[in-house]
């Protein structure tokens, strides 16, 4: 597809461009009023989810109404344990949980490698954004980590330790790889529908990276990450692993093209361990947006001026939060558009 926009495609790449490109995760969201208006609509987050022309409808807003770059379809990373057999609800104000875990090698029998059929209503929210978008910019398309993936089927619900999912990794190694593979499986064939269904980029999100050892992590998360981006090979593919510092030059050897950063990793430290040969992702703290707009400016130039002019993807370290002030969003946003190296 020919773009009006492909900046942010050029960028991981490693083209040069104009300017540096910009979005951020979680930009469909609650900061929006019409997204909360199209929320109501659905009625509860699954059926927005679950439904491709409301999910389509709120992915493209961002693109309207703030002037990003670039949509991400709107989905969950929940939607393969759920398209595998492990049922997710979203309970309001306290996040996701899980009626059954996965604990043992005698739970795999309840739950089956997912099928992209099972999945058919993001695909087809893909299919729906891509032609209403009408190559204005491109769309992501994403999936969760297999160790965040994990983390849920088997605590059951958020956690600030998973404690219950990380003594899995102790206790029961060889049941721990098993759902790990399972979910690597799954999601393989899951990215590559989305992009069939016009995604041009893929991203992986590992959430909760941040809570394991470098050990822990090698063994239970990278090395499945890895198997991922061996087998996606059609599209750009982000790297985005909260805390995960130590795993840089791990990350620096896998066929990805952008290393997503958090707001807690230095820019010009991470540019070094990772080499030219990588496109970086961030990484503003997502609380920066409640500040003056001054202060947004000044500090968005800083960060700009650290990454440097190419190979650089302007976005949050994380999430935005939803009740960021949507002016202040805004500000974010243009001060990158305007920006000269």
């Amino acid at each position: 597809m020919i773009y009006q926009n492909d900046l942010i495609l050029r960028a991981a790449r490693g083209e040069k461009t104009e300017r540096t490109p910009v979005w951020m995760m979680r930009q469909a969201g609650r900061i929006l009023k019409e997204y909360r208006a199209v929320r109501e609509q659905a009625g509860d987050f699954k059926t927005l989810v679950e439904t491709p022309e409301l999910a389509s409808e709120v992915t493209i807003q961002p693109v309207d109404l703030l002037g990003v770059d670039a949509a991400i379809i709107f989905s969950d990373i929940l939607v393969i344990p759920d398209a595998m057999g492990c049922r997710y609800e979203m309970i309001e104000a306290r996040g996701p949980n899980f009626p059954e875990v996965i604990r043992s090698s005698a739970d795999l029998k309840k739950i089956h490698i997912a099928d992209p059929s099972d999945l058919a209503y993001v695909t087809d929210a893909i299919t729906l954004t891509v032609k209403q978008l009408g190559g204005r910019v491109p769309l992501i398309g994403f999936a969760g980590a297999p160790w965040t993936i994990f983390a849920y089927m088997t605590e059951g619900k958020g956690s600030k330790t998973f404690s219950i999912a990380k003594k899995l990794l102790y206790t029961d190694p060889v049941f721990a790889h098993q759902l790990l593979e399972m979910i690597t499986t799954s999601t393989i064939a899951y990215l590559k529908a989305q992009i069939e269904a016009g995604a041009a980029m893929v991203q992986l999100f590992d959430s909760w990276a941040g809570i394991l050892s470098p050990v822990q992590y090698a063994e239970f998360s990278s090395r499945y990450i890895r198997a991922i981006c061996e087998a996606i090979t059609e599209v750009p593919v982000t790297i985005f692993a909260k805390g995960a510092f130590f795993a840089l030059e791990d990350f620096a050897t896998m066929p990805c093209n952008t290393i997503g950063l958090d707001w807690n990793m230095d820019p010009a430290d991470a540019r070094q361990r990772v080499g030219d040969g990588f496109t970086l992702q961030g990484n503003m703290d997502p609380c920066l947006l409640y500040a003056q707009p001054e202060v947004i400016e000044a500090e968005t130039r800083a960060m700009l001026k650290a990454f440097g002019p190419h190979r650089h993807i302007a976005n949050l370290g994380h999430g935005v939060y939803p009740d960021t002030p949507v002016e202040h969003v805004k500000t974010f946003i243009e001060t990158v558009k305007s920006y000269q190296q």
